[in-house]
């Protein structure tokens, strides 16, 4: 009761659950995408499932204080630089985004249509596999960052305070994942803006891994104005002419099979 009667605990729980949202929004974004190499039916239980891992895995590492804490400590050093669990976890999420995100890249620009209907869709435990890795790397960085942010000024209490911003930002994922995912797949170009995000996050995390800090506040700044741009660009051009159509590897018989149900 003293903790919900403190109005620096609010402060505390409003600034974290703000913070998770935005270190949460690139995690849906990319679940949206993967989500589409499922059959139109399955989509929006891959993001659900996704969106739930990500909790899950969330409360368990901040339940595992002493074991986060423990992946900061240096476990062997190359060329003179010491390297941790945790900058194991971001050099393997990093080199993974930015391949997956040059793949989604070169398959939209260059790929052929309906590829990948031929194929068959991608499997629905494979697709939940993905987004397990990738939940895994944006858990550990947003729990860090969350311990940092916490556990100092509130102690064992702080804990209850970053499992309640956590669970309010899956929560409000959650209600508007489908929305993101439906407009990042009807306006191309923002696609194109989302798969270059997530490249320059894994960029970002792959100098994380090597000790070279990139403060998170210029990245989100940028990819704010990028996207602010766009939807001028998306308002100036409206009425001119029709968006630019991307290749769809799950394009069947001249009807978008990335549609939802």
């Amino acid at each position: 009761m003293e903790l919900l009667l403190d109005p620096n605990v609010w402060i505390a729980f409003a600034t974290l659950t703000i913070l998770e949202l935005v270190l949460g929004i690139d995690n849906v974004v990319f679940i949206s995408i993967l989500a589409e190499k499922l059959p139109p039916e399955q989509r929006a239980r891959a993001r659900y499932i996704g969106l739930g891992l990500a909790f899950v895995m969330r409360v368990i590492l901040l339940f595992s204080l002493s074991w986060v804490i423990g992946l900061v400590q240096p476990l062997f050093t190359v060329w003179g630089q010491s390297i941790s669990g945790k900058d194991l976890v971001l050099l393997i999420g990093g080199l993974f985004l930015i391949a997956k995100s040059t793949h989604e890249i070169h398959n939209s620009l260059e790929g052929e249509e309906g590829t990948a209907v031929k194929k068959g869709y991608s499997s629905f435990g494979g697709v939940i596999i993905q987004i397990v890795l990738l939940d895994i790397v944006f858990s550990l960085d947003s729990v860090i960052t969350a311990v940092g942010m916490i556990s100092d000024q509130y102690g064992p209490n702080g804990i209850w305070i970053m499992i309640a911003a956590v669970l309010i930002s899956i929560a409000a994922m959650m209600a508007f994942a489908g929305t993101i995912g439906g407009f990042v797949h009807r306006h191309p170009t923002i696609k194109m803006l989302a798969l270059a995000f997530l490249l320059l996050i894994g960029v970002m995390l792959v100098a994380e891994g090597f000790h070279q800090k990139i403060p998170k506040g210029y990245i989100y700044f940028a990819m704010a104005f990028s996207v602010l741009v766009e939807f001028l660009n998306m308002k100036l051009r409206a009425k001119s002419k029709e968006p630019v159509e991307l290749k769809d590897p799950y394009h069947v018989d001249g009807v978008n099979a990335e549609a939802e149900a």
